[in-house]
């Protein structure tokens, strides 16, 4: 193995830049991961950036997305929806969810 390698990427540990529960998302910087744990703000945490994850997810109009279709992270609301104005993208729902629905599986691109 090259000299140069650190570790895998699935997971990585990252400051959290506010408070996140366990299973809950989180934006740092360009990076989306899912806490493994709860993580105070500020405090170092560990976060799977890959995966396929059920995440919480905004609802009204336009919020739910077909199989396949771009997740995208609301950082402000911290969830997920299919709206990307504003928004960061996050990876693709691997199954259609309905506006109204308040959870949705998205598979995470990983840190882009």
């Amino acid at each position: 193995m090259a000299k140069n390698y650190s570790q895998e990427g699935e997971v990585l540990t990252l400051a959290a830049p506010y408070a996140v529960s366990s299973g809950g998302g989180a934006l740092v910087g360009a990076t989306f991961g899912v806490a493994q744990s709860d993580v105070a703000n500020g405090d170092d945490g560990i976060f799977d950036v890959e995966g396929v994850w059920t995440l919480t997810k905004a609802t009204g109009t336009s919020t739910g997305g077909s199989q396949g279709a771009r997740a995208y992270w609301n950082n402000t609301n911290k969830n997920v929806t299919a709206v990307s104005t504003s928004n960061t993208l996050i990876g693709v729902f691997t199954a259609t969810c309905a506006d109204g629905d308040a959870t949705c599986v998205v598979r995470l691109n990983g840190s882009f």
